[in-house]
């Protein structure tokens, strides 16, 4: 089974941009609202990929990741998600041996900046970076399929 093993966090402040060494724009859409697992398309830059996560909050789940053609993950944002896509820019911050992929949300989601990790083991160690703010990993409202359907704008007060 493919394991995704992850650490959410909310970012404070601007520091993280000047190391970032990489940014792609994301627009990911759901197919389903419940259930045991989210099914999504996501096109990052002229890449498309369906994807299949569990539906479960917390450091590890199963996830599955299949490429499809660019043209058809368009049809399939325009004529059969949900909602509206959840759209990012997504960077990548190296620091102390480990990279981050921070994202930053637009529209329904703007000004939410999120960093994850991606860790071998759930106990795995890690250095925190200074703009590290406040554990989210365990907090369902901030992953994207819960963003695509309940946006930050309409939850945050900082929104």
């Amino acid at each position: 089974m493919a394991l995704e093993i992850e650490r959410k966090f909310l970012v404070v402040g601007d520091a993280w941009r000047a190391a970032a060494h990489a940014s792609q724009r994301f627009a990911q859409g759901y197919l389903n609202d419940s259930g045991r697992a989210s099914v999504r398309v996501r096109i990052e830059g002229e890449q498309a990929n369906l994807n299949l996560k569990a539906a479960q909050v917390g450091t590890s789940r199963a996830e599955y990741e299949y490429p499809i053609p660019l043209a058809e993950a368009r049809e399939i944002l325009d004529n059969l998600t949900l909602t509206p896509p959840v759209e990012k820019t997504r960077y990548w911050v190296k620091h102390a041996g480990h990279v981050w992929e921070i994202d930053e949300f637009v529209g329904a989601n703007a000004p939410l900046i999120v960093a994850e990790i991606e860790l071998d083991s759930a106990d795995e160690a890690f250095e925190r970076p200074d703009w590290l703010g406040a554990e989210i990993t365990d907090d369902v409202r901030y992953y994207n399929h819960a963003l695509a359907f309940l946006p930050y704008s309409q939850w945050s007060n900082d929104a």
